[in-house]
C-alpha cells in the first residue's frame, strides 16, 4: 500500500521530534536517535522491518563510502596540527601582523584559518590559553576576545568540508568538494566579519571579567625551540585546500589528459590532498617519538569514529525518507517552489535551534531536502551548491544552551550564561542571517 502524503508528513514530523527530544532533553547519542527515527518513520508508513533495515544499511554504506576517509583524514590532520604547535605558530604570526590593539581581529582571523581543518570546539580549546593571555596583556574584555575567536572558528565549521556537517550534506546532495570549499570560504568571510563586529560592540556593552577559576585544561605547550616555522605551520592547511580547489577548477573546465593536469587531478582528490596535509604536519613536528605518533593516530581514529557513526546514521535516515516517496508527494507543491533556497535554511535553522548540534541539523536537513531539489528549483549543479550553503547558514542559527560548543566557550573563557546569550548567541543569529544573505547574492550570479 502506498502511504498518503498526510501519513508520510506525520511520520516525518514524529521522526524529527524524536531526534530533537532524545538528543536535546535526554542526551541520547545522535546515532541512536537517528536509527530510532528510521524505524519510527518506516513503520509509520507501514514499511516492512526487513525493508527498513535494507534501506538503512544502504544509506549508511553509501555515506561511509563517500565520506569515511575524508572524515578520518581531516580529523587526523587537526589532531597533528594541535600537537605540533602549528596552530600556535599561526596564531602568533597573525597577532604580530595585526598588533595588540587589533587583538580581537587577530583571534577572529586565527579562528578562521585554524578552523579550516580543525573542529570548532577543538580549535577553541587549543587556542583558549593564548586567547586568555592576550586578553590579560591588552586589557580587552574577555567577552570580546572569546567571541571573536569563537565566531571565526564557527564560520568555517558550518560551511566547509572536511567538517562533518558540510561534508555529509555535500555527499547526500551531490556537490563536488572542491567547489563547496572554494565558495564556502568566500561565504564564510562575511560571517566571520559580522561575528567579529558584534563581538566588539556587544562585548564592550556587556563586558564580563574572567572568573578566577576557569575550567581550562591546556595541553602541554610546545617549547619555543621545537615549534615549526611559519611556513611549515601554514603549509598543512593551505596546500590541501589549494590542491582540492585546483582539482575542482580543472574538473569545471573539463581539463583532462596527460601532463600536469592529470597529476593535479590525482593530488586534488580530497583523500589524497588531506593525506599530503598530514605528511606536511608530520614534517612540521620535531623530535618525534614512536609512542607519541601511535597515540595521536589512535586518538584521531577514535575521535573520527564518533563522528562517522552519526553521519552514517544520517545517511540511513535519508535513505528511509527517500523510500517513503516524500519527494514525489511534495513534487507538485507550488509553495515549496516559491521558497527556493529559503527552505533548506529555515529547516536547518529550526533543527539546529531545537536540538543544538549543527552537524545533526545539517545531516537531517540534507536527508529531507535531497528529494525536494527539483521542486525547489535547486536540482542543477549550482543549485545543489546553493542548497548546501543555505543549510550551512541555517546550521549557524541559534547557538545557545543546548549546543556543546556554547559550553566549551563559556567554560574555557569564564563567561556566565547571561553574557554568553547576549554576546555569543546573538552573534550566531547575525552570522546565520548574513550568511543566507550572502548565499542569496551568490545565487544571483550563479545560473541554476
Amino acid at each position: 500500500m502506498t502511504p498518503t502524503f498526510l501519513q508520510v508528513s506525520i511520520c516525518l514530523i514524529l521522526g524529527i521530534v524524536l531526534i530533537i527530544v532524545l538528543t536535546a532533553r535526554y542526551r541520547v547519542h545522535a546515532f541512536f536517535a537517528l536509527v530510532l527515527a528510521c524505524f519510527v518513520v518506516g513503520m509509520g508508513v507501514q514499511m516492512p522491518v526487513a525493508d527498513i533495515l535494507r534501506f538503512s544499511k544502504e544509506g549508511f554504506g553509501n555515506i561511509m563510502r563517500s565520506l569515511g576517509f575524508v572524515i578520518v583524514l581531516g580529523t587526523t590532520l587537526g589532531v597533528l596540527l594541535e600537537y605540533t604547535g602549528c596552530t600556535r605558530v599561526m596564531a602568533d604570526f597573525i597577532l604580530r601582523k595585526t598588533g595588540d590593539k587589533r587583538a580581537p581581529l587577530a583571534m577572529s582571523l586565527t579562528g578562521f584559518v585554524v578552523g579550516l581543518p580543525i573542529f570548532c570546539d577543538s580549535g577553541y580549546i587549543v587556542l583558549s590559553g593564548l586567547n586568555q593571555s592576550i586578553a590579560k596583556r591588552t586589557g580587552i574584555a574577555m567577552s570580546v576576545m572569546a567571541v571573536s575567536l569563537a565566531t571565526g572558528l564557527y564560520s568555517v565549521h558550518c560551511l566547509i568540508p572536511p567538517h562533518p556537517g558540510a561534508a555529509a550534506a555535500a555527499g547526500t546532495i551531490g556537490v563536488e568538494f572542491g567547489k563547496l570549499i572554494s565558495w564556502g570560504i568566500v561565504i564564510a568571510v562575511p560571517a566571520m566579519i559580522v561575528g567579529y563586529l558584534w563581538a566588539l560592540y556587544a562585548g564592550k556593552k556587556w563586558p564580563k571579567e574572567v572568573n578566577e577559576d576557569i575550567g581550562h585544561h591546556p595541553t602541554a605547550p610546545t617549547p619555543a625551540g621545537a615549534r615549526p616555522s611559519v611556513l611549515m605551520a601554514f603549509m598543512p592547511v593551505v596546500v590541501p585546500i589549494f590542491l582540492i580547489a585546483l582539482h575542482s577548477f580543472f574538473a569545471l573546465e573539463g581539463a583532462s589528459g596527460a601532463g600536469w593536469h592529470s597529476i593535479v587531478n590525482v593530488l586534488g582528490v580530497p583523500e589524497i590532498a588531506l593525506s599530503i596535509g598530514i605528511l606536511l604536519a608530520l614534517a612540521a613536528g620535531k623530535n618525534w617519538k614512536r609512542e607519541a605518533l601511535g597515540k595521536l593516530l589512535t586518538e584521531s581514529a577514535e575521535k573520527a569514529g564518533g563522528i562517522l557513526v552519526i553521519i552514517g546514521a544520517g545517511g540511513a535516515f535519508g535513505a528511509v525518507l527517500a523510500a517513503t516517496g516524500l519527494g514525489k508527494h511534495l513534487g507538485g507543491m507550488q509553495a515549496l517552489e516559491k521558497l527556493g533556497l529559503l527552505f533548506p535554511f529555515v529547516l536547518c535553522a529550526v533543527l539546529k535551534t531545537a536540538q543544538g548540534s549543527s552537524t545533526v541539523a545539517i545531516i537531517t536537513a540534507a536527508s529531507i531536502v535531497q528529494p525536494l531539489l527539483p521542486v525547489l528549483g535547486l536540482d542543477s549543479e549550482n543549485g545543489k551548491l546553493i542548497a548546501v550553503l543555505s543549510m550551512g547558514a541555517g546550521s549557524m542559527m541559534i547557538s545557545h544552551a543546548n549546543d556543546a560548543y556554547f559550553w566549551v566557550i563559556a567554560k574555557f573563557s569564564g563567561l556566565d550564561m547571561r553574557t554568553m546569550l547576549r554576546v555569543y548567541t546573538l552573534a550566531s543569529v547575525w552570522m546565520g542571517l548574513i550568511t543566507i544573505l550572502s548565499v542569496y547574492i551568490l545565487s544571483l550570479f550563479l545560473s541554476y
